[in-house]
């Protein structure tokens, strides 16, 4: 295997933080190499909503029209009280003179992955995309950044380069390399996320296509994706997470969910714990952090995804610069730009979601319902709480750090 030029940028992690990168990099005439330590994209649950920003920066590539196509617009959201059938509407057509995409767009984050793949192999030659070939070490010095990777037959291969981008998530082997500090905590909760083809949308009045729901026993999500439904759950209380993970406990939340004489067609069931963190530094040398290797949170409200390919756009228009005869002391404003905002704009706004949707008192639960459609009733505080939870005061904000 050739180790490529040594000018090019490295990318650990082909995800979608990783793959749109090396696009954008690909786009401006950079060489890159993405190394992937799975064989193919992986399908696995993770998330599944897209901003408007996100969408207006995917879309001048042309990748924005092929995920609509495989996803579902989403023009408003709730949070609802389950009994009584409250609710708080967000429509998010009060930004359509903020954005050319003025709602949410729901799909599964490899349908991304697998659009970025497909541009980059049919415009972008000069981008390698190394899929099975796990990063097994990392290394630097002033002038280049090594890469030693396992192809999945023979043996160990040693890739030479200007920069590395670690985008190889929230387990991020180069973070652990370089022996970074990952600060924040971890939530005692355990989130089991379920899918089912029922059509919920069918059975429960006004349902939006998102749904942050508290009920007598707890809370829970309801997420419309194309052909499914995903459930987020959670304990109840004095149940264990084994016990919460067991098909007959599924069918207990979900029948709780919406009563019905036959059990659930329960797809996927797949745990996670919620984690707040965030890495001490961004920039290390020739090495710098993006997306879920940098940060990592909450997924309510969908930030985490969408955090991660701001970050990537940031950076490889620093990286663009660079090459292009300025200081690398570009990499320093990426770090000033984007870590306050994804502690600030990320991390504790998703806490705050997590906080709303985990309040258990019914007084609580109740004056914030009230406050929420106060909101959501007023144009211009509708405006303003949707310019925030939409991402794109974040990146204004970030946008004016020097």
């Amino acid at each position: 295997m050739s180790t490529g030029t040594p000018e090019q940028v490295i990318i650990v992690g082909g995800g979608p933080v990783g793959l749109v990168a090396a696009m954008r990099l690909g786009h401006y005439g950079i060489p890159v190499v993405v190394v992937e330590a799975e064989e193919q994209v992986s399908r696995a649950l993770k998330a599944s909503t897209f901003h408007p920003p996100t969408l207006e920066m995917l879309d001048e590539y042309g990748i924005t029209p092929g995920l609509i196509e495989a996803g579902l617009v989403a023009p408003t959201w709730q949070v609802r009280m389950h009994e009584t059938g409250e609710f708080a509407e967000f429509d998010l057509s009060a930004l359509k003179d903020e954005t050319a995409h003025p709602y949410r767009l729901q799909t599964e984050q490899w349908k991304l992955s697998e659009l970025l793949l497909a541009h980059i192999r049919e415009k972008l030659p000069a981008v390698r995309v190394l899929m099975g070939h796990p990063c097994v070490e990392v290394s630097q010095d002033q002038d280049s950044v090594r890469v030693t990777v396992q192809p999945p037959s023979g043996e160990r291969q040693q890739l030479t380069g200007r920069y590395l981008i670690a985008a190889d998530g929230a387990r991020s082997m180069v973070r652990t390399a370089l022996d970074l500090s990952f600060e924040g905590l971890t939530f005692p909760e355990t989130t089991v996320l379920a899918t089912t083809r029922f059509p919920f949308h069918e059975h429960i009045p006004s349902l939006s296509y998102i749904n942050y729901c508290w009920a007598s026993t707890g809370t829970f999500s309801l997420l419309r994706l194309p052909g499914l439904w995903r459930v987020s759950l959670y304990p109840w209380e004095g149940e264990s997470i084994d016990d919460a993970l067991e098909p007959e406990s599924i069918q207990r939340k979900l029948q709780h969910v919406l009563p019905r004489d036959q059990a659930y067609d329960v797809m996927e069931i797949r745990p996670y714990r919620i984690h707040q963190r965030v890495v001490n530094t961004y920039v290390n040398g020739r090495i710098v952090l993006a997306g879920d290797a940098a940060h990592i949170n909450s997924p309510s409200g969908g930030m985490g995804m969408n955090g991660g390919i701001h970050d990537a756009f940031n950076l490889t228009d620093k990286l663009r610069r660079i090459y292009a005869g300025e200081s690398d002391a570009l990499l320093g404003q990426y770090e000033r730009q984007r870590r306050p905002i994804a502690i600030k704009h990320v991390l504790q706004q998703s806490g705050r979601n997590r906080a709303r949707m985990q309040e258990r008192g019914e007084s609580q639960r109740r004056a914030t319902l009230e406050d929420l459609k106060r909101k959501a009733d007023d144009p211009a505080l509708a405006r303003e709480y949707l310019l925030e939870t939409s991402m794109i005061l974040s990146l204004r904000e970030a946008a004016a750090i020097d």
